[in-house]
């Protein structure tokens, strides 16, 4: 538990970048409509795969590279609905401002994600430590955020702290449960794999949900999903799979020592 200053001061910024994606947030949904909204959170996947190689300095093929593309086609198409809906009438007739907010969202996701796992591997320290660092600026953030909302009604509701709990039920403290699970999983994923590896599980567990809803919600699985989930997959695969297994390489000819020893005499004969 490394609790040096020069360390613990680095833990408010992905706090503070978070703090600011998640009102970014709702202010990309005050512009676009939900569908919209779904489409452009998938430029995270690319961004995140950009940052991914200029902040911490790792390479990746250009196989990987198209792996992430295919993974944000894959999810975009699967998420696409039919264009004889109305909704699809509504797709790109946003304001542009919404445009350009959902592309910030993108960016801050994938700087806050980079930048977390750039901590979570900066030292050995126990991971449950570094969570408690990262949740606790968080919490300090938002706490202010709560103050200065309280100041700006004039308390006529009362201080946040009275009714921070107000409206809770069983299946509110489920979602609360989940979500702080969640987000264990991720940070092991950030300590002991990599954001790209988040990417790619987060991506499968959204399909997951639409193959799930078919059978929990009565959902219509369309044309769209399917080519979706096989992009997806065929991205899974790109990325993961050795080169050897998706280009055929020629095997490597070893060559007969003793044929090389017999064509130097031969060229030391000539001369």
């Amino acid at each position: 538990m490394t609790t040096d200053w020069k360390s613990v001061r680095l833990f408010p910024i992905p706090s503070v970048i978070y703090l600011i994606h998640n009102n970014v947030q709702f202010a990309t949904l005050m512009y676009v409509d939900t569908s919209t909204y779904q489409i452009m959170g998938n430029l995270k996947i690319v961004t995140t795969g950009i940052l991914f190689r200029l902040f911490l300095k790792k390479k990746l093929s250009n196989l990987q590279w198209m792996a992430i593309v295919l993974l944000a086609v894959g999810t975009t198409t699967s998420q696409v609905k039919g264009c004889g809906e109305a909704s699809c009438d509504s797709l790109f007739s946003a304001p542009i401002q919404g445009y350009m907010l959902g592309i910030l969202s993108a960016c801050l996701s994938a700087l806050a994600g980079v930048y977390t796992e750039f901590l979570m591997k900066k030292n050995n320290d126990s991971l449950y430590w570094q969570n408690l660092q990262l949740y606790t600026f968080g919490s300090i953030f938002n706490m202010a955020r709560l103050v200065v909302d309280d100041f700006r009604g004039g308390f006529e509701k009362g201080p946040w702290w009275q009714r921070l709990f107000n409206g809770y039920s069983i299946t509110t403290w489920l979602v609360v449960l989940n979500l702080g699970s969640t987000g264990l999983l991720v940070s092991w994923l950030m300590k002991y794999a990599d954001n790209i590896v988040k990417v790619y599980s987060t991506s499968m567990a959204m399909l997951l949900t639409m193959v799930l809803s078919v059978f929990l919600f009565s959902f219509k699985p369309t044309l769209q999903l399917f080519l979706g989930i096989i992009v997806c997959m065929m991205s899974l695969h790109m990325y993961f799979a050795p080169p050897h297994m998706l280009v055929d390489i020629p095997p490597a000819i070893k060559s007969d020592p003793e044929s090389l020893v017999n064509v130097l005499v031969d060229r030391k004969t000539d001369s």
